[in-house]
């Protein structure tokens, strides 16, 4: 987008789609195959790898947005750490209402996790892997959501034996 503003030293890797008013800053590396949709703020020293959607978020100095992450309606705070597969669940189907998910400085965010706004992460707050984050986590605090696992011996071989 003409309407983007590119720090020096900023790599923007290729496929990737940059639409509307943005602001990217120094050293920064974005894509490949990633989609900055307008309204977003990458400050400098910022990944945002592959499969990475940015929208109307900030996302602040020395944070990491590996890959297949859905970030919108968000600010993710300095040395912040995203896992891949981590979404911010902003819309509201019933009321039609987008809210904020905020990540405070040093959060590090586990694969898969969702992270249902509005919600605050504070600083330092670790989510573990597949988290549901529907609650704010307090700081230096460790966010779990997980269901016991539980194995089914030998449920394959019954199930094809029928």
């Amino acid at each position: 987008s003409e309407d983007t503003e590119i720090g020096q030293d900023t790599i923007i890797y290729p496929a990737t789609y940059i639409e509307g008013k943005n602001k990217i800053g120094k050293n920064c590396k974005i894509g490949p195959c990633a989609h900055l949709r307008g309204g977003v703020e990458v400050c400098d020293n910022v990944k945002v790898g592959n499969f990475v959607e940015v929208k109307k978020a900030r996302i602040a100095s020395n944070t990491n947005v590996g890959h297949l992450s859905y970030i919108g309606d968000a600010e993710l705070g300095e040395h912040v750490n995203i896992g891949a597969g981590t979404i911010t669940a902003n819309y509201d189907p019933l009321s039609k209402v987008k809210s904020k998910t905020i990540l405070k400085n040093n959060v590090k965010v586990g694969s898969n996790s969702v992270l249902v706004a509005p919600v605050t992460v504070d600083e330092g707050a670790n989510i573990g892997a597949g988290g549901i984050i529907t609650k704010d986590v307090p700081a230096w605090s460790l966010g779990l959501t997980r269901a016991p696992l539980k194995i089914f011996q030998d449920w394959v071989k019954t199930k094809l034996s029928n």
